[in-house]
């Protein structure tokens, strides 16, 4: 086992670089490029471009989370840059989430750092939401969608005779959690050869709710350094992307543990080329990651380290084949390995934790082997389709594990993790699942004003390492075990088997025609074979308070349904001289229920609102935001899911752009609404330093806070 770095404090962040573009919501994950057409409604479109929702981005840091709410992405909480993406009641690694291309898979057993914690938001370029129907072209092992986000690419000097210079540093602060964050980028180049530096870092303390109280263990501090070499000539372009990333601390209010280091190293290398039959696109991928967890704050307290060595290798070819103007062949290759080890070392002189190390994970494997081949064709004026199918093989295996100690008695009760090591080491723990994607939409133009997408894709994902490979059944091992943010104990099971999506949509998107209105309507149906979800085995009572009781689950296969819609409309209300004003909305429903016994599942959103109203003149921008959530009333009983009340949420906010600066000051929570969050799990540091009296309460969300940032470009 390698031995944990430590991190070292360095304050650096990155220049934003964003792309505003306005394009149709076409959720299905398969769209047409309206602003393509020409206003001849009989005019041939030359292709269907696969898209999805581009943001504008704004200049502060933190994590990116914040931009992808606005477009339709929910999130779990977790801790401030580790929250967990859920695509319309599909969670965390359901979704596939590619930073540059590139996977990234939680290396913890509490997935603290999930992919997006390790791009910071001030270095987002451009980020693509596909739910539901996805290509397969797009990614694999995953039943929810896939949200695609690049950092800023490598810029170029326009031509031979020039050298291209600039950067930018901004610095952002937020009242609410004493949070601050900077940034700087620096980019050189010619016009074949670039070279840029980016680094960030931010700090935050735990926040307040709309009481004033302090919300516990909020609190984290992040920082990255990034360095970008690309060369390009008239046919290729080489991209080289080195960083690295470190947390020293990072709170999570809803787990029994804390962050309290975690570095990463990682390397991207794309070649792209152009030949007379097509495009090469090919990817080569490396992360490390150093992770441990245990307690730094007396916010929560506690004593027990978590070491986790986390490594994913991964390559991409993929080539892009014109057979017509109007069709389309793309094929392509992966191989993608995730390789962990997870183990806890013993305290000294610890009774029940030692005088062995436990060993949860040892040699974790999981190895994915992809083809597919995709087909795009425009049959005529009016009807496009596209089709495609991937085959992904997995082998996942782990060897043979230990508890802490054999004795059969722990003080004073018996030890239930050393039957349960000897169990696991007598199964056979080696699988291999052999899983098929299939997508195929078909995408009508009604009128010049009027697109009708509708499809159906099947979907499959494996279980991780954690489903299938954690063993231990003890109450202080199975509370080690979750991302849920519920409290509860969980256990794996090496027969789970993998998750299957079949997948029904239909997408009506409509503008006018001169495009300043505009209005889809995506209504969805998911249905999942061997849904990787919970079944109860037993109770405990954590931290030994017997008042409190919460149940043992072993993670298990059964049936789960979803539905629901997807709204979303943006008006150009008044245009006059150099103002402009426009207001968009969108509005969301999810229903998601086992099959077993209707019960619901777990963290599905309740209906939820969003309208936003925008002035616009010259460089002066204001906006004005409300956002509306329903009661959650629908819960999981099995894993003792809070209800939540409804509330009401209005921010504010004004930009400037002056020369070479820009800056922004705004107010989330205008009216310090005090709520609690419908994702958010349980407020397990608030009960743990309360005293460990009464049930759990569901985690507060942010009170009122004035956020400030300022860039300058240079």
């Amino acid at each position: 086992m390698k031995r944990l770095l430590q991190a070292s404090p360095f304050v650096l962040q990155t220049k934003v670089r964003t792309a505003f573009l306005i394009c149709p919501l076409l959720t299905t994950g398969f769209s047409q490029d309206l602003a393509a057409q020409q206003e001849d409604q009989q005019a041939v479109i030359e292709h269907i471009e696969v898209t999805g929702q581009y943001l504008n981005l704004p200049n502060g840091t933190g994590d990116a989370s914040d931009q992808l709410r606005e477009k339709g992405v929910n999130f779990s909480s977790a801790g401030g840059i580790s929250p967990l993406p859920i695509l319309r009641g599909l969670n965390d690694d359901r979704v596939k989430l590619l930073i540059d291309g590139a996977e990234t898979t939680s290396s913890c057993a509490n997935h603290m750092n999930p992919a997006l914690s390790y791009i910071d938001a001030s270095r987002v370029q451009s980020v693509n939401v596909l739910a539901g129907i996805t290509p397969v072209s797009m990614g694999g092992d995953s039943i929810a969608g896939t949200i695609m986000i690049e950092s800023e690419q490598a810029r170029y000097a326009d031509s031979p005779d020039t050298l291209l210079k600039s950067g930018a540093v901004a610095y952002t602060y937020r009242s609410n959690n004493h949070n601050h964050g900077t940034a700087l980028n620096a980019t050189i180049a010619s016009e074949k050869v670039s070279l840029s530096y980016s680094g960030s870092f931010d700090k935050a303390e735990s926040y307040r709710d709309g009481n004033g109280d302090k919300v516990l263990d909020t609190l984290y501090r992040s920082e990255s350094h990034n360095l970008t070499l690309g060369m390009r000539d008239e046919q290729q372009s080489m991209t080289l992307k080195l960083n690295h990333h470190e947390v020293p601390y990072q709170g999570f209010p809803n787990q029994y543990m804390d962050m309290v280091g975690n570095i990463s190293n990682g390397i991207n290398f794309h070649y792209l080329r152009n030949f007379n039959w097509g495009q090469l696109d090919t990817r080569l991928t490396w992360q490390d990651v150093d992770h441990e967890m245990g307690f730094f704050t007396g916010e929560k307290t506690g004593s027990m380290p978590m070491m986790t060595e986390g490594r994913d290798i991964a390559y991409k070819i993929a080539a892009e084949i014109p057979l017509s103007d109007d069709h389309t062949l793309r094929i392509g290759n992966e191989f993608h390995r995730f390789t962990l080890d997870d183990w806890w070392p013993a305290l000294e002189g610890s009774m029940m934790m030692g005088p062995d190390d436990y060993v949860n994970i040892n040699d974790g494997e999981r190895s994915r082997y992809a083809v597919y081949i995709e087909s795009e064709h425009a049959l005529n004026n009016s009807w496009k389709f596209l089709a495609g199918l991937r085959y992904e093989h997995v082998i996942m295996d782990a060897d043979e594990v230990q508890p802490y100690n054999s004795m059969s008695m722990s003080m004073g009760s018996m030890n239930v993790d050393a039957p349960a090591a000897l169990a696991f080491n007598a199964s056979d723990r080696h699988r291999r699942d052999d899983n098929f994607d299939v997508t195929a939409v078909l995408s009508y133009t009604a009128t010049q004003n009027t697109n009708i997408d509708f499809g159906y894709a099947r979907k499959t994902r494996s279980p991780n390492l954690y489903e299938r490979y954690t063993w231990g059944r003890g109450t202080m091992a199975m509370t080690m075990i979750g991302w849920f943010g519920d409290a509860n104990g969980y256990v794996g099971d090496i027969k789970l088997e993998p998750e299957i999506a079949h997948i029904l949509s239909a997408t009506l998107a409509w503008h006018n025609d001169n495009r300043t209105s505009m209005l889809t309507a995506t209504p969805y149906y998911t249905y999942v074979d061997n849904y990787i979800d919970a079944k109860k085995i037993g109770t405990f009572n954590p931290r030994m308070a017997m008042q409190v009781t919460r149940p043992r689950l072993q993670f298990t296969n059964l049936d789960a349904e979803l539905y629901g819609i997807d709204i979303n409309a943006s008006t150009q209300l008044f245009t006059q001289s150099k103002h402009k004003v426009n207001l968009t909305g969108n509005l969301s429903y999810t229903h998601g229920e086992r099959k077993r016994d209707g019960g619901d599942l777990y963290h599905i959103m309740p209906i939820n609102i969003k309208l936003a109203l925008e002035h616009q003149v010259l460089s002066w921008t204001n906006r004005l935001e409300f956002e509306w959530v329903d009661n959650k009333d629908k819960v999981d009983a099995i894993r003792l899911e809070n209800k939540t009340g409804s509330y009401t949420l209005v921010n504010l906010s004004t930009n400037y752009d002056w020369q070479a600066f820009s800056i922004t000051v705004g107010i989330s929570n205008l009216f310090d609404r005090n709520y609690d969050l419908p994702l958010g799990g349980v407020n397990f540091a608030g009960w743990s330093a309360g005293g460990k009296t009464g049930q759990f309460e569901s985690l507060p969300g942010q009170g009122r806070s004035i956020n400030t940032g300022i860039k300058y470009a240079f």
